[in-house]
């Protein structure tokens, strides 16, 4: 997990300057480098969201709130994990922080060691999700890539249509079916039919809700 410390950036809002202090202090004696903010405003305009991050945020704060912020983020589509921390924690809040996709909720004072495991925890999230983007976006760019006809057979292929139906469908032979689907999958990087069919919701494409119509053998 260490290389990933330098991976991932970690935003520390909180309106409290003698805590922000020790937390920074904590963070960096625990390989960490935070940036910090005083406020929830502060936070938002100056900070790129698309940067894989995860956010040490306190609740009640001078303006914006966290539960606010939180909910700012998504409004946002800014998916980084959060942990709370907070002196004036309750139920009803910790759960509209969890439902709302935050790690954990930790109540001031919090134990050292259960904060720097919410935040492996953390992290541990966004490198898995930074990699699902990368993938997702790389699929994406393969499909881009293939001509208007090769990505109309693609979303043939991938509804379980055969080559025969794909080319009366399309008013081609049934051969330049075959080239074009041989096309597709050389271009999406696919060995196999069902390694394409994953790669659909990537590229927009729906996938068959019942299984394929024929047989692979007559493709």
């Amino acid at each position: 997990m260490a290389r990933n410390k330098k991976k991932v950036i970690l935003y520390l809002v909180d309106d409290d300057k003698a805590v922000r202090h020790a937390l920074i202090t904590l963070l960096a004696t625990s390989g960490y480098t935070a940036m910090e903010f005083d406020s929830a405003e502060s936070f938002l305009g100056t900070v790129d969201l698309s940067n894989p991050a995860v956010l040490l945020l306190d609740q009640r704060m001078d303006g914006m709130s966290g539960l606010e912020l939180q909910k700012e983020l998504v409004n946002r589509g800014a998916g980084m994990p959060i942990i709370f921390i907070t002196g004036h924690g309750d139920i009803p809040m910790s759960v509209i922080a969890m439902r709302s996709g935050a790690v954990t909720v930790l109540e001031k004072p919090f134990n050292n060691r259960q904060l720097i495991e919410s935040i492996e925890e953390a992290i541990a999230v966004v490198i898995k999700s930074n990699a699902v983007h990368q993938l997702q976006t790389s699929i994406r760019g393969r499909f881009d890539i293939l001509t208007p006809r090769e990505q109309d057979v693609m979303k043939y292929v991938v509804q379980g249509m055969a080559n025969r139906a794909i080319a009366e469908t399309m008013g081609l032979s049934y051969r330049t079916v075959e080239v074009h689907r041989s096309k597709v999958m050389k271009k999406m990087q696919a060995s196999t039919l069902p390694e394409l069919v994953l790669m659909a919701p990537a590229c927009g494409l729906s996938r068959p809700e019942t299984g394929p119509r024929r047989s692979p053998a007559k493709a």
